[in-house]
């Protein structure tokens, strides 16, 4: 850091297993990937190439690379996944991965209708070459789960060889565990994490007051993903407490109180 503060929450260091930011890159070019990583890559864990863009970026192999000169690790979207799975061309998918030096790979069903036990089996083949993020959710509104089934999806695929669960929300940030509204469905997040173990699952956070949420329910290590390119260093100042809506998040009993004293001050009435 730049300078020294007290009372700062410790954060892990990259290569980290929690506390990862996910961040979502739409069509950025090289050059804004470029300036991206100049500022951001001690704060992003990972980076995803959103839905299926990978297949229309010119000069994919020199964004890759501009990401890879700073360590970090980027994959395709799951729509991808689901491109290839739906046109039967899951090997097709795994030359794709190896021929741009991809080892981190999304297997979502969001989009398509995939059984189960078919997913999981692709888990299971793809962690066989690396790193597998497994999408548990519906990109469909309608399609609202239970607790009960999203803890029994996500067992199954952790299972299966994932080694981090997202959970879905698209990337407005209006499905899945979330609302239409955008509102976080509070009594879902409370069963899956009665069950599954938070550093597995990276919830899928576009909206500020998501990540507030998440940050003040788990911690400043959470996992979050699906972050805006220019959302880097506001998040990673929420995460220690350095921006309004987490200032007080952090600090210790004596911080907390003053706090409380200060704002019983300015309610009193001016005599």
């Amino acid at each position: 850091m730049n300078f020294g503060l007290s009372q700062m929450p410790e954060r892990k260091q990259k290569p980290r297993a929690e506390g990862i930011t996910m961040v979502m890159d739409k069509g950025l070019s090289v050059e804004e990937a470029r300036n991206l990583m100049s500022v951001g890559h001690l704060h992003v864990d990972f980076i995803k190439l959103g839905f299926g863009t990978a297949y229309v970026t010119p000069t994919l192999s020199e964004k890759l690379e501009v990401y890879r000169s700073f360590d970090v690790p980027v994959f395709f979207g799951g729509t991808l996944f689901e491109a290839f799975i739906i046109r039967d061309q899951f090997p097709d998918y795994i030359a794709l991965c190896r021929q741009f030096g991809i080892a981190h790979m999304e297997v979502s069903d969001g989009s398509i209708d995939i059984p189960h036990p078919d997913k999981c089996a692709y888990i299971r083949e793809l962690s066989r070459y690396g790193t597998v993020l497994s999408e548990v959710g519906s990109k469909d509104a309608s399609q609202v789960f239970p607790p009960g089934k999203w803890i029994e999806l996500m067992q199954a695929e952790l299972a299966a060889g994932s080694t981090y669960l997202i959970a879905e929300a698209r990337e407005a940030g209006n499905v899945g565990i979330y609302r239409s509204g955008g509102e976080v469905r509070e009594g879902l997040i409370d069963e899956i994490l009665s069950e599954i173990d938070p550093q597995k699952i990276i919830w899928e956070a576009p909206l500020k007051n998501q990540q507030l949420y998440f940050l003040s329910l788990i911690g400043q290590d959470v996992n979050l993903g699906n972050i805006g390119p220019n959302d880097i260093i506001a998040l990673e100042a929420m995460r220690v407490g350095l921006r309004g809506d987490s200032f007080f998040l952090f600090l210790d009993g004596e911080g907390a109180a003053r706090n409380k004293k200060n704002k019983h001050a300015q309610k009193q009435p001016k005599t």
